[in-house]
């Protein structure tokens, strides 16, 4: 594995970014083949709520591994340590196994008691836990892409995981509109995975080194504080579709589901700056290094906060390609996009805290987000309860983690 200087991962980043950012747009067409599609009353919402919702709640377990086999594969690979990362890498495949076995036995176990808690029906359960199993695969498949520095790979399989998501969704849906098909075309797209194996050799062991295993009690802690951080994010990112997806009736599910999606697409538009910034931080900690990073936090957030003038300012013209533009949609847009803005800064934050190791911020990022989501829970059984919630909640809680990361930053010099 050759190392990856700074300059060049933030080069491909940079595409990786820019390339995702159509994708995105294919994305949103696919919010907007569902919207057009999915016409019986609470359809839209449900399909939204299992692909949004409910499947990344049951991947919370490989999402844990991702962030940490990220970390440790860019790490090694940029300070040229070829027999740990190809242990690392072995490992992944052992990892693999296990995760999916482990992963798959925990979604069927708790499947069922969760989709009665969230009123899904069994149809749909069942065609969401086969999207789980697959999205096991996918992640880990991620995580090497993420640490190996294959921006452009990564955003090859994204773009090409939207076109099947959207060709396929398109007839099959129009054919069969219902959640249950919105659904399966997102099992469709993971598929995309596969043009992985057109560079298999490049994963495939060069050096006469015996492989040096990764796992030690460093590894592990550090998986712990990636699992804080995951479910941190899902809270933070995710938890509100499963409130809306108890609380809610069809009407008002439909409407809340068609703002947040778009007010969602904020910071997943932005997103992929994160994944370069993850990369980034885990390999270098130098100045020079500090002072890129930084400027991409500032992108981050003054396109994050861009987005969001946009957003509002074109709110119903946006609706409309959704085929939801309902005065109440319009109303929660507002409080949605505050509420992403916040939602996106604190991810900023919590990448930050992840890829610098620093452990105190990460657990602190995933105890707010947890705290925030059961605050939801427990109050948020009505659009407007949630809606006036959730703002409030994501600001205090970015002024919290945001004062402690300062507080940390300036007592880790950056090496020279």
């Amino acid at each position: 594995m050759k190392k990856n200087g700074i300059g060049s991962i933030l080069q491909s980043g940079l595409i990786f970014s820019a390339v995702n950012f159509l994708t995105g747009l294919g994305n949103l067409a696919f919010q907007s083949v569902m919207g057009h599609h999915l016409k019986e009353s609470g359809q839209y919402a449900h399909a939204n709520s299992a692909i949004n919702g409910f499947i990344p709640l049951l991947g919370l377990l490989p999402s844990v591994a991702v962030m940490a086999i990220t970390h440790y594969i860019a790490h090694f690979n940029a300070i040229g340590d070829t027999a740990r990362l190809q242990g690392l890498i072995a490992g992944c495949r052992r990892l693999l196994f296990h995760l999916t076995i482990v992963g798959s036995l925990l979604a069927v176990i708790i499947v069922k008691p969760l989709s009665l808690f969230f009123h899904y029906d069994s149809g749909l359960m069942l065609i969401t836990l086969i999207c789980t199993l697959v999205s096991l695969w996918a992640s880990l498949a991620t995580a090497l892409c993420q640490g190996l520095a294959w921006f452009k790979r990564l955003a090859l399989i994204g773009f090409l995981s939207m076109v099947l998501r959207v060709t396929f969704g398109y007839f099959v849906t129009l054919t069969w509109p219902s959640p249950e098909t919105a659904v399966m075309a997102s099992t469709v797209a993971l598929f995309a995975y596969l043009v992985l194996l057109l560079w298999k050799k490049d994963l495939m062991p060069r050096s006469q080194l015996a492989p040096v295993s990764p796992w030690n009690h460093e590894f592990i802690l550090y998986l712990t504080v990636s699992g804080a951080f995951a479910v941190g994010n899902y809270c933070f990112s995710q938890g509100d579709l499963m409130v809306m997806q108890r609380y809610f009736s069809n009407n008002d599910s439909d409407a809340y589901a068609a703002a947040e999606r778009l007010a969602v697409s904020l910071p997943l538009t932005v997103g992929p700056l994160l994944t370069v910034l993850f990369t980034s931080r885990s390999v270098a900690h130098s100045a020079a290094a500090l002072r890129e990073q930084i400027k991409l936090l500032v992108l981050f957030a003054g396109t994050l906060i861009g987005g969001a003038i946009c957003l509002l300012l074109l709110r119903h013209f946006c609706l409309r390609l959704l085929g939801k533009d309902t005065p109440e949609a319009a109303e929660m847009l507002r409080s949605l996009a505050t509420t992403m803005v916040f939602v996106g800064l604190l991810q900023a934050v919590g990448t930050w805290a992840l890829a610098s190791r620093w452990t105190k911020v990460s657990l602190c990022f995933g105890a707010l987000g947890l705290t925030y989501w059961l605050a939801l829970l427990a109050m948020g059984k009505t659009p407007a309860a949630l809606l006036a919630i959730m703002p409030v909640a994501t600001g205090m809680a970015f002024t919290v983690l945001f004062l402690i990361w300062l507080d940390v930053l300036r007592r880790h010099k950056p090496i020279e």
